[in-house]
Order: C-alpha cells, then structure tokens, then sequence
C-alpha cells in the first residue's frame, strides 16, 4: 500500500495533515455534545484535543500512514478547519480499511462531508490498493449511515444490544465498499 499523502483536493476542499495550529478548530466541535455523542469519548478539553492533534501530527511524521492516514478537512477558499477524516487500514494482507469521519455541525448541509470522504475513498481505493473499505456507526446516528449510503457504501451489518455504549446497549450499523464497486461508480459518473 502507499505511503501518506500530503494533500488530496476535491472542487471545494484540501485534505491535508494536521498541524498543531489545528487545536482550536478541532476544539471547536470535538467539545460539542452533539458531536461526541456518537464517538466513542466524551466532549473533549482544549488540552484532550491538543493531545489528540498532536497523535495525528506524529503519525503523519513518524508513520507516514503505516497504520492510518489521518486528515483536516479544510476549505479551499480559506483555509478554514471543518472536520477530520480517517482512513486505518485493518488487514493489509487482505487490503482491508475503515473510513471514519467527524465534522463541524455548523458546516452541515453542504456536501462537505460526502466530497471529503470520496477523496478519502479514492486514496483508499487507488494509491493504497485497497479492496474493501468499511465504516461503521451507531444505528441512531441518520447523518453518519445517510453519509455512507451516499458514497455508494452498502449495509452490510445491523448488530444489535452487541456492546454497552456510554452505559446503555447500542445498535450499529456496518457498511462497506469494494474497489471493483467504486471503479463502476467512476465509470458511470464520467
């Protein structure tokens, strides 16, 4: 599989490395309620997330996306931090990897999130020779699944009462794409 990239660019968006100037943007809504509700940690300090920036910086760094590839998502015509996105890569012998995803609510709406993980999607599938990338969520979190099936990513799992979450027994959902699935996405959007 390929190494990290620096950037992917979509029409609107660089995903890039994080920076530890990236603390107060990510803070911005790793802090909120509505966003950590489905993650599994709590909203998060100034001082969690600039422990968890700086992980992201040293993986880049020191890895270069041995174990994942981790991405701010900003917008192109400013700058601006909306969002992260994951991409680990589970089994290497099977060329296996997990998408995952977290963005600002205030940005919602736009598209962002979908134009950013079929970047993702695409570094996954192409440069690092992938076969099959999955993500998963809670089963009560509509914008999350919505998100998957709009990249073309078919549920392939609805595991019930499976694991206690935040003190109560949860549902998620599983989704998943093959590389032969997107190539026909690419031909049938050209």
């Amino acid at each position: 599989m390929a190494a990290m990239t620096d950037f992917l660019d979509t029409a609107r968006l660089r995903l890039r490395p994080f920076s530890s100037a990236d603390v107060d943007a990510v803070h911005a809504y790793h802090r909120l309620d509505a966003v950590a509700r489905f993650q599994f940690w709590e909203p998060r300090t100034r001082e969690e997330v600039a422990t968890e920036v700086d992980d992201w910086v040293r993986q880049h760094m020191a890895a270069q996306g041995e174990d994942c590839a981790v991405f701010a998502v900003t917008l192109k015509q400013d700058g601006t931090l909306i969002g992260d996105m994951v991409l680990f890569f589970r089994d290497r012998e099977a060329r296996q990897g997990e998408i995952g995803f977290t963005f600002h609510p205030g940005f919602g709406g736009q598209g962002y999130a979908t134009e950013a993980a079929r970047a993702v999607l695409g570094f996954g599938f192409g440069p690092c020779g992938l076969h099959r990338i999955f993500g998963r969520c809670d089963a009560r979190n509509a914008a999350s699944w919505r998100l998957m099936e709009r990249l073309g990513m078919r549920r392939e799992a609805h595991f019930r009462e499976h694991a206690l979450f935040k003190g109560e027994w949860d549902q998620e959902y599983y989704y998943a794409l093959l590389a032969r699935e997107w190539a026909e996405q690419d031909r049938e959007e050209a």
